[in-house]
């Protein structure tokens, strides 16, 4: 069974139901996605959710970054989520890991990281997302 972390905004919670529908019914295991987490334990909880959210990464064989349309944005990518991308394109570029890392649309070039979502498109290191083929 393939494996698949999805990364995202975790305020985005009815479009992460989606994707772990959607993934679920092509029989992925998900190992990890953007959870939601409640303000009065936010910082006691945040640090061991997103070590293991890394760890997950390290033991995928995809990446998947849902971003979605937020606050007006088209293909919204935050810092953090930016951050979890690279940090799977380092397993992949240094450690030889075997990751797909595919991302949902081609974010607005407001984006912050467009044009390093870009080249790296152009590189090939990360994909676009395509039903058919995932």
């Amino acid at each position: 069974m393939k494996k698949v972390v999805i990364a995202g905004s975790a305020k985005l919670q009815k479009e992460v139901n989606k994707w772990l529908k959607i993934f679920e019914s092509k029989n992925y295991e998900v190992l990890d996605y953007p959870r939601a987490i409640e303000e009065s334990k936010f910082m006691e909880l945040y640090p061991n959710i997103h070590t293991e959210f890394l760890e997950n990464i390290t033991k995928t064989d995809m990446l998947f970054l849902m971003n979605e349309d937020k606050n007006d944005i088209v293909g919204y990518i935050g810092y953090e989520s930016y951050a979890e991308l690279l940090f799977g394109l380092s397993q992949k570029l240094i450690y030889n890991k075997n990751i797909e890392l595919i991302i949902f649309k081609i974010p607005s070039q407001d984006v912050g990281c467009y044009e390093e979502i870009d080249l790296w498109l152009k590189l090939g290191w990360i994909k676009l997302y395509r039903e058919e083929k995932q």
